[in-house]
């Protein structure tokens, strides 16, 4: 068993505030390339390699977590944080297939403008170099894309902030004074 401990603090103290930033952003981050051409272009590859790293974390978290649920007294809240705790897990599934999503549309979409700009290649391949207009079916893939961005981006949000919630609980519920202590 690894030591889930850094400087001297529990490591999933510390890897938590990785999630509870690292989430939100990667879903707005998704929900951005699914829906804006350019900036897909620009960002597919950090957004696939940061959906990646976050399941890694993810994993990392839960199992400093547990490292850390086994040092500590058993208590109700601390039981409820715990339950809930892997519950992310089939939503950081869905943010990396997003991504992957928007990476293969990305590339989609390259050779396609590679198709468009040279037209000795459009010709070598068989048909005429196409025009600048979108398809039917690329809208309706981006508005899909777009929507299951939302959708997991979302659900993986409210998941983690679930998560975070009763775990600020399970440390801080009545470990401090309402009134500010005499000194």
């Amino acid at each position: 068993m690894l030591d889930y401990e850094f400087a001297g603090l529990p490591l999933h103290v510390l890897i938590v505030h990785v999630m509870v930033v690292g989430v939100p952003a990667l879903a707005l981050l998704l929900v951005v390339l699914a829906a804006w051409p350019a900036a897909r272009r620009a960002l597919w590859i950090p957004a696939l390699l940061a959906a990646l790293l976050m399941l890694g974390v993810t994993y990392l978290t839960i199992e400093a977590g547990k490292w850390l649920e086994a040092r500590v007294p058993s208590a109700p809240l601390i039981q409820e944080h715990t339950a809930q705790g892997e519950d992310i897990v089939p939503w950081m599934y869905g943010l990396v297939a997003v991504a992957a999503l928007v990476a293969a549309l990305a590339i989609v979409e390259r050779s396609q403008r590679r198709d468009r700009t040279d037209p000795e290649v459009a010709a070598a391949r068989g048909y005429a170099p196409s025009t600048t207009r979108t398809s039917p079916g690329r809208i309706a893939v981006v508005v899909l894309l777009v929507i299951a961005a939302v959708g997991v981006g979302a659900g993986a949000t409210w998941t983690i902030i679930q998560i975070g919630e009763s775990g600020s609980r399970a440390v801080w519920e009545g470990s401090f004074s309402d009134e500010p202590l005499e000194r």
